[in-house]
């Protein structure tokens, strides 16, 4: 076990050039934690929106960006102050959820965010799994309290939320509508999401209410029941007004705000920001339509509840996810800058040697 390690981190948000490789000691893993060398690193729209200073929960000061990771365990550390061990050992192949700090050639997690990976899949594949598959869970059982039958908008289908929203929706009996930023995933999401291509929109922010009527008549829907919302946008009340009484909308991200160049330019994001969606409540009572938004992170220091959302998503999605894209770990600039351009499908994951 060595103790230092490679970490990419970001001394100033404002332009993915902020991300810097550094080399640091790690410390021993305290009372609760296991040592895991990494193997293969999740990339999530938030570690982008994070290094570019747009997102919430990013830390103040400089710090490590990444929120999921699979290595292997190389130690454990003592009891933690409520008595509990870690129930793992050196050798063990593990996926984990981490706030923050992912980008690291090995890290000290707490033992509650860990599990054994299933012994069919890669490193690569654990790593693409946690974040994206909880997402895609909390939106539909926990918020939007999916029933069989019900008609539900999944926006960016070929994406990791998506897809996994797709195969919770295919276990659960939801009926679903998916939408692409490009044809050119049609394909993909007809065959890994499980779609006919009518079911399946590529988007255009100009005529998209019309695009919704055409393929809800087709289909023979008169409206939706959920909405999983990560873009926002000019997509947002479209889909919002589509919604039969009762609907529920679930937004948990607003990738339409991403920025174009290489900067951010808070500047130029402002118009979109002064046309971002609003609703007046009082409407929203009489059309009897509901929002709800969340972000993932505000969970973390809800340990039962985190680990038992990890748990139940394990359970029901005991497939591998779709990754996309991998990248070297010197490379994880490159990949922030490809996933920025909203190209990729699936999961794209930086692996380490």
């Amino acid at each position: 076990m060595t103790d230092t390690r490679e970490v990419w981190k970001v001394a100033r948000t404002g332009s993915l050039g902020g991300l810097c490789k550094e080399r640091e000691r790690l410390p021993a893993p305290g009372p609760g934690q296991v040592r895991i060398a990494t193997r293969a690193i999740g990339l999530n729209l938030a570690d982008v929106f994070a290094c570019l200073g747009l997102y919430s929960a990013t830390p103040s000061g400089p710090f490590v960006p990444g929120l999921e990771l699979a290595g292997v365990v190389e130690a454990v550390g003592d009891a933690s102050p409520d008595g509990s061990a870690p129930a793992f050992r050196p050798g063990d192949r593990v996926s984990v959820l981490t706030r923050f700090g992912a980008y690291a050639t090995s890290v000290n997690a707490d033992a509650h965010y860990v599990r054994r990976l299933p012994d069919t899949w890669s490193f690569t594949e654990g790593a693409a799994f946690p974040v994206q598959a909880i997402t895609a869970w909390y939106a539909l059982h926990d918020l939007a309290r999916i029933q069989p039958g019900e008609a539900v908008l999944v926006h960016s289908g070929a994406g990791g939320v998506g897809l996994n929203a797709l195969a919770l929706l295919r276990a659960c009996g939801g009926r679903a509508v998916a939408t692409i930023g490009s044809e050119a995933k049609r394909a993909l999401l007809v065959e890994h999401g499980h779609l006919t291509t009518e079911q399946i929109i590529a988007r255009d922010r100009h005529r998209f209410g019309e695009q919704l009527d055409a393929t809800l008549k087709a289909l023979g829907l008169d409206g939706l029941d959920i909405v999983l919302d990560g873009i926002a946008g000019p997509y947002f009340l479209p889909a919002y007004k589509r919604l039969r009484p009762e609907g529920r909308m679930v937004i948990f991200g607003a990738s339409d705000m991403m920025p174009a160049g290489r900067r951010t330019s808070r500047l130029r994001l402002l118009p979109r920001y002064l046309r971002r969606p609003r609703l007046d409540p009082m409407r929203m009572i009489s059309s009897n339509r509901s929002v709800a938004a969340f972000n993932l992170i505000w969970l973390w220091d809800r340990v039962d509840r985190l680990g038992a959302l990890y748990d139940r998503v394990s359970a029901a999605l005991p497939d591998p996810p779709l990754v996309g894209r991998t990248y070297p770990f010197a490379d994880a600039p490159a990949a922030l800058q490809w996933m920025k351009t909203g190209e990729s499908v699936g999961k794209l994951v930086l692996e380490v040697p």
